[in-house]
């Protein structure tokens, strides 16, 4: 599996690449902690995500309730096909503001 990255774009928007699986969603979610806190708004761009599964969508909702306890705002863009897939079965597309 490839090893997904997080990149700071500047301005509280980064991008997202790799594949988001079980093996991978741990070490972002590591990065993120220590790179996304003190953003009023937070934009993370997907549009190089590769594959996404199940816990692809739990770092998803992890970010959000984070955001939500922060008082921030996080949106999420260029949702592959796969990831909104998923979102849309567990019914939490419009509550993760996938764009």
């Amino acid at each position: 599996m490839a090893e997904a990255r997080l990149i700071d774009k500047g301005a509280g928007n980064w991008l997202l690449q790799g594949e988001l699986g079980f093996e991978s969603v741990a070490g972002v979610m590591r990065l993120a902690g220590a790179m996304i806190p003190g953003q009023a708004r937070v934009e993370v761009d997907l549009r190089d995500v590769t594959r996404a599964d199940s816990a692809g969508l739990a770092l998803l909702v992890e970010w959000l309730r984070e955001s939500e306890q922060t008082g921030n705002e996080i949106v999420f863009t260029n949702v592959p096909d796969q990831l909104l897939s998923i979102a849309r079965v567990c019914g939490l597309d419009e509550i993760l503001s996938l764009v």
